[in-house]
């Protein structure tokens, strides 16, 4: 049986996509907003007063921090006190059984999250307090880091803000992968390097959930809006569709993956393509 025609996209997300990929596009993107639109992206009722709310209240919490800090550690420290002891944000293992904790403004609202958007907190609320902050994207377990690297300290928002020696970055890399702790790991992550791996673990969420397809497609398809992303996801959105019943749709996609990787891997692509073939066959 043929599917029905997929229903086109409401005004509401095509100006959120639109938004998103300005913003990302801009020569500084800015991390909170970006996150603020997954968010809308994942609850459209979310409107442009829901995003004005959620800005305003990291306003209202730098607000919060003491005048006057100066030093790495002291920042830390300062943030700690009041995003973790004060205002009760953390982390628990719950936390990754729930798509809200990839959604910057639930994770604002309910002060619970993953390391990620936690540490989004962090540096939005201390960046807004003039603090040398950045975020530290370790194989498996986002920080925060203070300060400039001869002096760099590092924070685990999802820890209760707990301040991390050398030795307790290597056990978080080696405790969830396995690998040494490289010095190239401790770099500042770029802020769209952030919303990508937030939306990989929004896209992780919903694999494992196969009657969930429809939040997989929108995290892909918001990947894609980035200046620089794997050139697979364009794949996964074709299968995803597929997936979905739109069958045409998929295989076309295949069908220009394919020609992209051609060149290079022409065993791959003849598959794709076989793949594609495969999709329209489900309309016969």
């Amino acid at each position: 049986m043929r599917p029905e025609s997929p229903e086109p996209e409401p005004p509401e997300t095509d100006d959120i996509r639109r938004r998103f990929a300005e913003e990302a596009r801009a020569d500084r993107p800015d991390l909170a907003t970006l996150c603020l639109l997954v968010g809308a992206e994942a609850d459209p009722s979310l409107g442009e007063a829901g995003i004005d709310a959620a800005q305003a209240e990291l306003d209202r919490l730098a607000g919060m921090l003491p005048f006057g800090v100066l030093g790495a550690r002291a920042w830390a420290v300062a943030l700690a006190e009041l995003l973790a002891e004060r205002c009760g944000f953390e982390g628990s293992p719950a936390e990754y059984q729930r798509l809200d904790a990839s959604l910057l403004p639930v994770v604002l609202r309910r002060r619970r999250g993953l390391p990620i958007l936690l540490s989004v907190v962090w540096i939005e609320v201390a960046r807004r307090a003039g603090a040398p902050v950045y975020g530290v994207a370790l194989p498996g377990h986002f920080v925060v880091g203070f300060g400039a690297p001869e002096e760099r300290v590092l924070a685990d928002p999802f820890g209760g803000g707990r301040l991390l020696t050398g030795a307790d970055a290597e056990l978080l890399v080696t405790g969830t992968t396995g690998e040494a702790l490289e010095p190239a790991m401790l770099a500042p992550a770029d802020p769209l390097d952030i919303v990508l791996r937030v939306l990989n673990n929004i896209r992780a969420w919903a694999a494992t959930r196969p009657e969930r397809t429809d939040v997989s497609l929108w995290a892909v398809e918001l990947s894609l809006l980035l200046p620089s992303h794997p050139a697979r996801l364009r794949y996964d959105r074709a299968q995803l569709l597929v997936q979905r019943g739109e069958f045409l749709r998929g295989a076309a996609e295949m069908d220009e993956y394919a020609q992209v990787v051609d060149a290079v891997e022409p065993s791959t692509a003849e598959a794709i393509r076989r793949k594609a073939r495969a999709a329209r066959a489900m309309l016969n």
